[in-house]
């Protein structure tokens, strides 16, 4: 309907706050599952959340998040373009509140729906809005497992769960007693298909690590996390026989079309998850054992990204050097002094501004 799709037209030019409210309110009246417009009305809205303004004009609007959610949760013809427009407006910290209550019935279209896993992994983004999202979930979080096991889980269920592994009740759950959940996302950590399902597990994996009570499941014969952690790290580098039979079988002799994980970003979160497994005696011994500083040696030699080789850096350091005196062989126990912490942090910012002027040298270069 042309009228509806000017009235979404009118909102977003709107300067006077009270009309772009009104205007959204009798857009908000045709939502309703039951009207002959609510398709076309569904459409508008989802035009609308296409911008930051109207995305913020929604967040702010409860009742026309509640529309479109009943609507999204109907079977008439405007619940899919509802739901989109309800994943664009999700990333409104606004929207958090109001869309609350929708968070079962969303869970309930797993696995099928990339879209509904789209609202909640907006909807947790925050530490504090995710242990909010996992309690509205309550039962019905078997449901995110459940899609964990689909042949082809939706790409947004990796930065939800990563989100969701930030409360200890999330973390406990992927940390089940059977290792099934654990299993599977080790084995998504290669997904080929999509660099945001990645991301989402090697952040969920890393969360799991904070606590290091956790560590000795991660590296046990049942769980085996420490190949699949390591094999998006290394390449198909040739190695002296004697070397080659240190690592782990499912990383010797690599075909030379494999490739590393190509998200500099990624690299760099799994290269954090091997330095929290890497922060206990035993975790560093076993990582020793089965010939990570090797993989290392050779990323070490191939890397580009300043930040992921500086990250690989330390974690060559801490495999290398010499453990830690008695009493502090568990670094993520230790006390770090207050001097010490600065210091610390003016290294670190330090080397940023290093990075900084480096790249700024590199962007002004005059080519020949």
């Amino acid at each position: 309907m042309a009228a509806v799709a000017k009235e979404a037209a009118a909102m977003e030019e709107a300067n006077n706050e009270a009309a772009a409210s009104a205007a959204l309110s009798e857009l908000t009246a045709l939502l309703s599952p039951s009207c002959p417009a609510a398709p076309e009305a569904a459409e508008a809205a989802l035009a609308l959340s296409g911008s930051a303004s109207g995305r913020a004009l929604l967040a702010a609007h409860p009742a026309a998040l509640s529309a479109l959610s009943a609507l999204a949760a109907s079977a008439s013809r405007g619940s899919r373009p509802a739901l989109a427009a309800l994943v664009n407006a999700s990333s409104e910290p606004a929207a958090l509140e109001p869309l609350l209550p929708a968070v079962p019935w969303l869970s309930a279209l797993l696995p099928g729906s990339a879209a509904a896993c789209g609202v909640l992994a907006n909807l947790s983004r925050d530490a504090a809005a995710a242990a909010r999202v996992l309690r509205a979930l309550g039962p019905a979080a078997e449901a995110l497992l459940r899609a964990l096991s689909a042949a082809r889980p939706p790409a947004e269920l990796g930065p939800l769960l990563c989100n969701l592994s930030r409360a200890g009740e999330a973390r406990s759950a992927l940390l089940e007693p059977s290792g099934r959940v654990l299993r599977r996302l080790l084995a998504l950590v290669r997904c080929p298909d999509s660099a945001v399902m990645r991301r989402g597990v090697v952040g969920a994996l890393r969360n799991c690590c904070f606590q290091h009570e956790n560590h000795e499941r991660l590296l046990s014969a049942e769980v085996d996390a420490l190949p699949f952690l390591l094999l998006p790290l290394a390449g198909p580098e040739e190695l002296p026989e004697e070397e080659m039979e240190q690592l782990p079988v499912d990383l010797q002799y690599l075909p030379p079309e494999h490739r590393r994980e190509e998200e500099p970003e990624i690299r760099k979160m799994l290269l954090e998850t091997l330095m929290l497994l890497a922060a206990t005696k035993p975790g560093r011994l076993h990582l020793r054992s089965r010939g990570s500083y090797l993989v290392l040696r050779e990323l070490h030699a191939w890397e580009k990204d300043p930040e992921v080789l500086s990250t690989c850096q330390k974690l060559i350091q801490v495999l290398i050097g010499d453990e830690p005196e008695a009493g502090m062989e568990n670094l993520l126990e230790v006390t770090i002094p207050e001097e010490l912490e600065r210091r610390l942090r003016d290294l670190d910012r330090e080397e940023e501004e290093q990075r900084r002027k480096e790249r700024e040298h590199e962007g002004t270069g005059t080519a020949r």
